[in-house]
């Protein structure tokens, strides 16, 4: 588990990453660069990884093969609730929660920690709105968990 004293914010005692896929990870479906390489890096440290989608492109299980995040497709008409009900699942107190939709608002509100996504695809205002802190790009939200410092330097009060 990592500990993050953030000041004037709180400690975090992070484990689990659930991560959103069509816009936060992958775009039109195929994986954006260095994402790979930072979920490696990321399991590495003791991260345990999900994605959670429904899998609009039917690409997920090829591009994420081998990478040993557990991928989650979603069943229900309900995306939401769906996710939300995985991140109650998984635990949200110790669940960092990523994504740039609409149905990742509950997720991202209810989470310890929620990082929005303003990438090409844009984000939705409920997710941005639920969100913590808001990147740019994966690659960015990736590194502050990679590189704890700069998620204080962003989050302190």
């Amino acid at each position: 588990m990592k500990q993050i004293e953030i000041p004037g914010f709180g400690t975090l005692h992070l484990k689990r990453l659930l991560l959103d896929y069509n816009g936060t990870l992958a775009k039109d479906g195929r994986l954006l660069p260095g994402v790979s390489e930072r979920l490696s890096a990321l399991r590495e440290q003791g991260w345990e990884l999900f994605v959670v989608t429904a899998d609009t492109f039917g690409s997920v299980a090829s591009e994420m093969a081998g990478s040993g995040v557990e991928v989650i497709v979603l069943e229900s008409d309900k995306h939401t609730v769906e996710k939300q009900g995985v991140l109650e699942r998984l635990g949200p107190d110790h669940t960092v929660a990523v994504g740039n939709g609409n149905n990742d608002a509950l997720m991202l509100k209810y989470s310890i920690l929620g990082i929005a996504i303003l990438s090409e695809e844009g984000c939705a205002l409920p997710s941005l709105q639920s969100a913590e802190l808001c990147c740019r790009s994966i690659g960015d939200a990736l590194d502050l968990l990679l590189h704890p410092k700069r998620l204080i330097a962003t989050l302190r009060r």
